[in-house]
């Protein structure tokens, strides 16, 4: 689990200052127990989307290559709850892994996203072992915990894939149904948001998103969250 959800209700002139009319409607409360709650190990759960009525997403980051000093202003203004799925190779780069320390005190979940960012379904059981239970290794060094959660890069994985990341602690496969563009979003299915839908989206700057900011892509997609009339919640307090 993340650090403890320090977060508040928002300021609605925090999310002005964002472009944003208002703040995102306050969550419910989640669900008594989570999905991996009784997960003994052995192979993870797969999760593509959060079994709930409530009319909440989950936003999700990957990678972590951007580190935009805005986007840490931003995320403290809105009190928005994520959950980032984190490379190696691309999180140690610049900044480094303290940009994501920052983001994890205000509440928000680090998880696995590999070493190197290789598709797993080309590697050997043995690689791919190297790949998920090296970052579980490297994110415990640095945030004191191996994670639970693990997203496979493209989404490609196969049965060894899974037998290696139950192998080193993971509890849930965490795929999406929903992914961010620079502008608004492309679904898996019905052209739009359904109740515990999970979004990607990912840490990138001006140059993957043909000069726009990650800030004004994650207003963006807030935007694009309410006018469909939900809401965000932690990921972790329902897997």
């Amino acid at each position: 689990m993340p650090a403890p959800n320090t977060q508040t209700t928002a300021d609605p002139a925090a999310y002005r200052r964002w472009g944003l009319d208002k703040p995102l409607a306050a969550p419910p409360a989640p669900p008594a127990t989570r999905l991996t709650a009784h997960h003994k190990g052995g192979t993870p759960q797969i999760v593509r989307r959060v079994p709930t009525k409530d009319k909440v997403v989950f936003l999700t980051f990957d990678d972590g290559a951007e580190k935009d000093p805005a986007f840490l202003r931003m995320a403290e203004d809105l009190k928005l709850p994520f959950s980032m799925f984190l490379t190696d190779s691309a999180a140690r780069a610049g900044r480094g892994y303290g940009y994501f320390d920052t983001l994890r005190a205000l509440g928000n979940g680090v998880h696995n996203h590999t070493l190197t960012h290789p598709n797993l379904r080309t590697l050997s059981p043995e690689a791919q072992k190297r790949e998920i239970c090296g970052q579980q290794e490297t994110l415990k060094k640095r945030f004191g915990k191996r994670p639970e959660l693990f997203r496979p890069p493209y989404g490609n994985y196969n049965d060894a894939t899974l037998a290696a990341a139950g192998s080193c602690g993971v509890k849930a496969v965490v795929l999406w149904q929903a992914t961010m563009q620079i502008n608004d979003m492309r679904y898996a299915e019905a052209g739009k948001l359904r109740p515990g839908d999970i979004v990607l989206a990912h840490f990138r700057g001006p140059a993957e998103l043909k000069g726009t900011t990650m800030t004004r892509m994650v207003a963006n997609m807030v935007r694009s969250v309410q006018r469909q009339g939900f809401t965000v919640a932690r990921l972790e307090d329902y897997v």
